[in-house]
């Protein structure tokens, strides 16, 4: 099985830089599939544009752009490329780095597919960060942060919690239904869906609804045939306006920016 160095992704990667224990790099896939590997250490893979399918010994995942992967150091896994540009964001984390800031380096484990919006929405963050380069605390901020995001795991929850956040994260108009359309499809009251919402998922449903929303645009601002009133009607936002106020308070620029740092350049 091929292993894989530091910085070292299959493809053309148009930019790697290092910082603090961290490798990031920005990689566009070109080949249309990579037998297994590994790499030497754990890592995110952030999906930014296109597709990709990704399996390692327990799952296969099909990805789209705000996709978001970790991986383990040493879990094994291989990629099919489907026809079209992909491309990925991936942040590789020394083990030296865990050691700094006292994190233990099995916060997350094996390789898996991250589904809550909050930590795909940071992982906006540190690309935006990864780009500007004005402040390299900012990244490793951020990066604490993910790791410290409490996520919800189904082995918790109750079956209609369990029911509501399969749909919540596979239903691509999750983010467009009304608490009572909510409530319906998983079999419970709406008021104690609304009031145990939050013992279950860390967030108010209309927050958690809110990021979902945001996050959806986000991965949409890659397909420069989507206009941004286009993308603001898709994502459920009232208006276009209402969009990049939304858009501000948690990206800290405007839709249009981000969509020029995107798309316009790589690092």
């Amino acid at each position: 099985m091929i292993a894989r160095e530091t910085g070292q992704f299959y493809g053309q990667t148009n930019h790697c830089f290092q910082q603090n224990g961290l490798t990031l790099t920005d990689t566009e896939y070109t080949l249309p599939e990579v037998d297994w590997h590994y790499h030497e250490n754990a890592y995110f893979t952030f999906i930014l544009q296109g597709r990709v399918i990704e399996g390692n010994k327990k799952e296969v995942y099909h990805c789209g752009a705000g996709d978001l992967l970790f991986h383990h150091w040493q879990d094994a896994h291989y990629n099919i490329k489907p026809p079209g540009f992909t491309r990925g964001f991936h942040i590789e984390i020394n083990p030296a780095w865990f050691a700094q800031y006292d994190l233990p380096h099995n916060l997350i484990e094996g390789s898996v597919r991250l589904k809550d919006p909050r930590l795909k929405l940071q992982m906006y963050r540190i690309f935006k960060e990864s780009k500007v380069q004005d402040c390299k605390a900012a990244i490793d901020t951020l990066l604490i942060e993910l790791f410290n995001h409490e996520t919800v795991k189904d082995e918790q929850l109750p079956p209609w919690a369990r029911k509501l956040n399969e749909l919540l994260h596979d239903d691509k108009e999750s983010h467009l239904y009304t608490l009572k359309e909510l409530a319906t499809a998983v079999s419970v009251h709406p008021v104690h869906l609304s009031r145990t919402f939050p013992l279950y998922f860390n967030a108010r449903l209309s927050d958690y609804q809110r990021q979902l929303k945001l996050q959806k645009a986000l991965s949409l601002l890659g397909d420069k045939n989507q206009t941004l009133s286009a993308i603001a009607a898709s994502c459920g936002f009232s208006d276009q306006s209402h969009f990049i106020r939304q858009f501000k308070q948690v990206q800290k620029m405007t839709p249009l920016a981000y969509r020029k740092m995107l798309t316009g350049f790589y690092f």
